[in-house]
Formats: structure tokens, sequence, C-alpha cells
């Protein structure tokens, strides 16, 4: 939410909770203003449950003033008597939330010297008329669609420039991986996934775990790239073999769209992985780490499309 939107919806919860409450006859309806504009949250969820907190601990702070004023009197020893039952009992059943407004509206009976149920009925009434202007602000929450498909493409090409690097270093053994590119996919999705939760609050029904399961699916896949990066630095594959597995890459590269389930690589790299089975064994070490260092590349490889794969199959419908 922009700071112009949130700017206008707490002044208009304000302004029209104060509005109703004087409307209405109400004692102290700037109070209704102030409920109001402590109530309106960043989500719709917290909006809720800070609802929910702040009338229980508007009830019991209501409940334990009216008692400490009835059997100390209405002065500042009542008042602190007030705080020292309350403050420790909101804090111990989370409701701390509600200790500012609910002690304002406590504030009223000493200032009025009445625990009457018409003040009291008063004081309940400007805090429902608060709340319910701030839930009926927070009923518009801009959609944040448009900036996860966004994060959606930008993860894909910077998968796909992670794999294409990976096989242009195989081709052209030019360079080595120093894993700019795949630090900078690790931040993007820690941005995508606080965006996703973020939207994921403002949805009260409606609700689907697909786009935090997409991202939390690519920071696997990195983690398996950062780990084949580090070993392409190592490795030193015969042609042959450099050509197969950069040809592995481009392929994925390919294939990397949300949409394609990618199943076609897996039987591809099971292939591979035969044919370098029937092959001689190694006869020296440095041929022997070699292999190692190849079935290791080929096994990374499989992971990380089986990864993709297994979400694609979970979540083929969305």
């Amino acid at each position: 939410m922009s700071l112009l939107q949130r700017t206008i919806k707490l002044a208009l919860a304000t302004c029209l909770a104060a509005w109703l409450a004087d409307f209405l006859g109400l004692a102290y309806s700037t109070s209704a203003g102030i409920i109001a504009i402590l109530s309106v949250s960043d989500t719709r969820r917290s909006t809720l449950k800070l609802a929910r907190s702040r009338f229980l601990s508007t009830v019991l702070a209501l409940t334990i003033g009216s008692l400490a004023f009835h059997f100390l009197g209405f002065n500042l020893w009542g008042l602190g008597i007030y705080i020292a039952i309350y403050v420790p009992l909101a804090y111990r059943w989370g409701w701390e939330i509600g200790i500012t407004p609910s002690t304002v509206l406590v504030t009223h009976l000493l200032l009025e010297r009445s625990t009457s149920w018409a003040l009291l009925g008063n004081e309940l009434a400007l805090f429902l008329i608060g709340t319910g202007f701030a839930l009926l602000a927070n009923l518009y929450m801009p959609s944040r669609q448009r900036e996860i498909d966004t994060y959606h493409e930008q993860v894909e090409i910077q998968l796909k420039k992670i794999l294409l690097r990976f096989e242009y270093f195989l081709t052209e053994g030019d360079g080595s991986n120093d894993a700019a590119l795949i630090k900078e996919l690790d931040s993007m999705l820690q941005q995508a996934l606080q965006l996703v939760y973020l939207d994921r609050s403002n949805h009260l029904f409606h609700q689907t775990n697909y786009h935090i399961h997409y991202f939390e699916m690519r920071q696997a896949q990195n983690r398996i790239l950062r780990d084949m990066a580090s070993n392409i630095n190592t490795c030193h594959l015969a042609a042959s073999e450099s050509l197969i597995l950069a040809q592995l890459f481009s392929q994925t590269a390919k294939q990397l769209s949300q949409e394609n389930p990618a199943c076609d690589l897996l039987n591809e790299i099971e292939s591979y992985l035969a044919l370098f089975r029937e092959r001689p064994l190694p006869k020296t070490r440095q041929e022997f780490e070699t292999r190692a260092m190849l079935l290791q590349l080929l096994r990374n490889l499989e992971t990380f499309i089986q990864i993709k794969v297994e979400f694609y199959r979970n979540y083929k419908e969305d």
C-alpha cells in the first residue's frame, strides 16, 4: 500500500468515526477517531486480529477500572491500581495492543466520576465505531498480483541467465562462476516471498499457497545452482562431456517456465547417466575425479529438475 493510499484511509476512517460518534450524541466522540487510526493495519487479517484483541482488552480494562474506582474512589490511587492490575493481565493474555486506547476510555470514567451503565455503554460504542470504520477502510486493499507476476518473470529470466552462464563456461572454458547472479537471485526471491506473504494476509477467505510454494521451489533450485557453480569451477571435463552438460543446461534454460513440467529433461538425463555407466572404468586418479564430478553435476541437475516436476504435479491446476 502506498503512503498516499494509507493516508487517505486513515483520514477517512478517523473523521467518519468521530463524525458518527458525535452524530449519535456520544461523549468524547473524537476518541472513536483515535481508536480508528490506531486500528487500521497493513492487511485485512492483521486488522481483524487487532480488533479482536482490542475488544477483549477494552472489556477487561472497563471492568477493572470500574471496580477500582468503585472501591478506591475517582482519584489517582484508583487509576494507579487499575493500571497495576490491568497491564500485567493484558500482557499475560496477549491483549497488550489495546492498553493505550483502553486506558483512554477508562480515563473518561475518571473524568465523569461515574461507572454507570450508560457511560460504560458510551465507551464500548466509541470502541465499536472506531474499530468498525478501521475494518471498513481495510476492505480496500490494492491487488499485488501484477507485482507478483513480475517477480515470476524476473526469477525465470535470472535462472536462465545462470544456466546459460554455466553453458558458456563449459563450452568456452573462459572465466569462473563467482555466484554473483545466484546472490542476486537469492535477494530477488526473498523480496518476492515478502510480497506474497503480505498479499496472502489480505485474502480472508480465498487463499492459495501457490505463489509461496513457487518461490520456495525456486529457492531450493537456487541452492543447487550454488553447489553446481562451485563444482564447475574446479572440474576439468573432456570436450565431449563438457558439450553434453552444456547442452543439458541450455535445454533446461529453455524449459524454465512455470507452465512447463520439464519431464522430458529427466528422461534425457537418465539416458546420459546410463550411457556413462557403460563406459570403461577410469584408469587414473584424474579420470576418476573427473568422472565423479561429471556424475555429481548430472545428479545435481536431475535434482534441480525433479524439484520443478514435483511442484508442477502438485499445482498443475493452478
